[in-house]
């Protein structure tokens, strides 16, 4: 009986209490977690997404660093990096026979995921019995997907660790819980644990790269830490800003906050601390560089070209879908122009808003706030030269990617930031709250909580009904993508205009939809590997009647889409696509060389697209 009343005695009171406190967070994360899987989850719905996945199973299948999604502007520099004739498109300089090498992609994620993929049991055929044709019975969701985003999603968690303990060296345990249910409770994060993208990974260095340059200000500062612990600090610093980049090209642009924060507090040893960044840096970036240049002779591929798309030169996706881009049309002014319109945007919604959410405006308010602590006001430096160099990297690299998804994308930048943010702003939000006298002691905790019920609402409202679908369509649709595919042999070439999503759910290799349906469709028809089929999507075939299909060019794909949509239906005369199955207009269009689909079950036919 002793024995018994001890037990409970150290569950009420003793460690058993803490153990009680840990269940239940954890079985309030779990709960959160299916919740919102269960009434907000979606299939991958952004290109990158998608690319970044299918890189991810090459690798896991020893095919190396290739691809099944291929640009013309790839192309365009493979052939250019094979120092054959630019105006005429060589036979087998486009490696389209072969493996493609990727030049949009850094490695870093792709690798992650494919680990995952080495792990995990990934089924990536759809079942394509009753579940799916059945037409009483409707797809909702691809295996891969969500193992990619409970994967994702296990990331963020880390991410919500590292802001308490962080919050908690920083400030105090107030603001560390604060800190950390905040971040929690911000849908845009959960949206973009569930997006398929790099951005909790990159999150997690970030939060990396903070801690190390915390312990650094403060063992150099009191002197704690020997000067190898220092140098060690800051190499650490400078290769997970290297490890990022190669998650995140554009990451690599917070060496120069990390420069300047080097700089401007160490004194006599600034020099030594920036060469042992810098040097880290280098070791991971520069093997990376060196592949890009002997494959492409560009150092980051077709990303390289970021600045120059969006452009009036180069509007929406017209420069990665240019198989003989002439970059002379591009001036200083196109530049200038596209910083300065996508800059106000950024001022105007991004910046009052960071991480989607309102408590932004707390951080806001507080830079006017001094702190007693050198480390808090320091990082707060570092803060804020990150967020200037982050706006500027922003609006000059913003491309088609941000009006595809215009919030959960990886050109969204200013979100890496918010967790630092969200500490600043809960700190700043307590310090007001000090300043209040309640007229009991319990209020104080009601308006914490009403805090974080308001900045948890969008979350609250995600989870409420109607329950969301979880098919992107359009024009994602999983099943029909991969049962067009299936028609094809792994060798053979397609064309589309989501050529990310049949090289992820189709495993075929796709080529983007070229600018032009004639000269550019058969440069590479006739010169680099037939083309066997075509497949079109709402992308396409619900574009704006009058910009994208009458104002187009004369040899355009909306003339080719309002040709084969005659009341004859006749493909033009001399495209070689001529055959077409039952049941895919006129949402989508589906043409090849022959009737492949004469072989499989239920021929001629495509299931219904239920939503």
């Amino acid at each position: 009986m002793a024995d018994v009343q001890e037990w409970i005695h150290k569950l009420e009171q003793g460690t058993g209490t803490r153990y009680l406190k840990h269940l239940a967070l954890f079985l309030t994360l779990l709960t959160l977690t299916a919740s919102y899987n269960w009434r907000a989850y979606r299939n991958m719905a952004t290109e990158e997404a998608m690319d970044s996945a299918q890189l991810a199973r090459n690798l896991a299948e020893g095919k190396g660093y290739t691809t099944l999604f291929i640009r013309p502007l790839s192309i365009y520099l493979l052939q250019k990096a094979s120092a054959k004739p630019a105006a005429a498109l060589t036979p087998g300089t486009a490696q389209l026979d072969g493996l493609h090498p990727d030049l949009a992609n850094p490695p870093a994620y792709p690798l992650v995921l494919a680990g995952l993929m080495k792990i995990l049991p990934f089924h990536f055929e759809i079942s394509m019995g009753k579940s799916f044709w059945n037409e009483n019975q409707k797809f909702w969701w691809y295996q891969p997907d969500f193992f990619i985003s409970l994967f994702n999603q296990a990331l963020f968690f880390l991410c919500i660790l590292l802001v308490f303990f962080l919050a908690r060296r920083l400030f105090d345990a107030t603001v560390a819980w604060l800190s950390a249910t905040v971040f929690l409770l911000t849908e845009t994060f959960w949206r973009f644990s569930a997006s398929g993208l790099s951005t909790m990974l990159l999150l997690l260095i970030f939060l990396g790269l903070v801690w190390c340059l915390a312990l650094l200000e403060q063992g150099a500062r009191e002197g704690t830490r020997s000067e190898r612990a220092l140098v060690t600090l800051a190499a650490l610093a400078g290769a997970l800003v290297g490890v990022g980049a190669l998650t995140r090209y554009s990451f690599g642009w917070l060496m120069i906050p990390v420069f300047v924060f080097l700089l401007s507090f160490f004194g006599q040893r600034r020099v030594v601390l920036c060469l042992a960044a810098t040097g880290a840096f280098l070791v991971f970036m520069a093997p990376w560089v060196v592949r890009n240049y002997q494959v492409s002779g560009t150092s980051f591929g077709t990303a390289g070209y970021a600045a120059v798309e969006a452009t009036s030169a180069f509007p929406g996706n017209r420069l990665e879908r240019a198989l003989n881009p002439d970059f002379r049309q591009v001036g200083f002014y196109d530049f200038w122009y596209k910083f300065l319109s996508n800059t106000r945007q950024i001022i105007q919604s991004d910046i009052p808003k960071i991480g989607g959410s309102w408590v932004t405006a707390f951080f806001l308010v507080g830079l006017l706030v001094g702190f007693l602590s050198p480390t808090i006001s320091r990082l707060r430096y570092f803060l804020m030269f990150s967020l200037a160099v982050l706006v500027v990297v922003q609006a000059l690299g913003r491309t088609h990617l941000s009006d595809d998804s215009p919030e959960i994308n990886s050109e969204n930048l200013l979100v890496l930031l918010a967790p630092l943010v969200f500490m600043y702003a809960v700190s700043m939000f307590l310090l007001l709250l000090g300043r209040i006298n309640f007229p009991v002691p319990q209020a104080r905790y009601l308006v914490i909580g009403l805090f974080l019920a308001v900045a948890g609402m969008p979350l609250i409202f995600a989870l409420l009904p109607p329950r969301a679908h979880p098919m992107a369509y359009p024009p994602y649709f999983p099943p029909v993508i991969q049962n067009s595919a299936r028609w094809m042999k792994e060798s053979e070439l397609m064309m589309s205009d989501i050529p990310w999503a049949v090289a992820w759910y189709g495993k075929r290799q796709c080529i983007w939809v070229t600018l032009n349906a004639q000269e550019e469709f058969f440069a590479i028809n006739d010169y680099q590997k037939p083309i066997k089929a075509l497949y079109l999507t709402p992308k396409s075939l619900d574009a704006r009647f009058l910009t994208d299909w009458m104002r187009a060019d004369e040899h355009s794909w909306g003339r080719f889409i309002m040709e084969c949509l005659s009341p004859r239906h006749e493909v033009p005369p001399s495209f070689p696509l001529r055959k077409a199955p039952l049941g895919f207009l006129p949402e989508q269009m589906f043409l090849t060389d022959s009737e492949r689909w004469v072989a499989t079950p239920r021929q001629g036919s495509v299931p219904h697209i239920q939503q």
